[in-house]
């Protein structure tokens, strides 16, 4: 990825994954996914932002927000296949 001198990116590829409840989002595979087919070297923000709303309330598993303990096991999942760009102490601040 290619920065200007503020940091700001210009040219590259992020990609950017929202962690939602009980893995609706199939966490998993989506880090598997880029690790396999595009690279480990490949910026990730993986994201815990998720807030139920509208009727998402009333629909679980989404009807609840995000446990840390889901947001982390995604993390340690990524670091295990190789991941390590855009997310954690390496990068805080930029992508998070």
């Amino acid at each position: 990825m290619r920065t200007d001198s503020t940091g700001v990116a210009i040219q590259g590829l992020l990609v950017r994954h929202l962690v939602l409840p009980n893995d609706v989002a199939g966490s998993k595979g989506v880090v598997e996914f880029v690790a396999r087919e595009i690279s480990p070297d490949t910026y990730i923000n993986i994201m815990d932002q998720y807030y139920p709303s509208y009727k998402a309330r009333h629909l679980p598993p989404l009807d609840r927000r995000l446990r840390w303990s889901e947001y982390e096991r995604v993390i340690e999942y990524a670091r295990t296949w190789g991941l390590h760009r855009g997310f954690g102490d390496e990068q805080a601040g930029l992508w998070l």
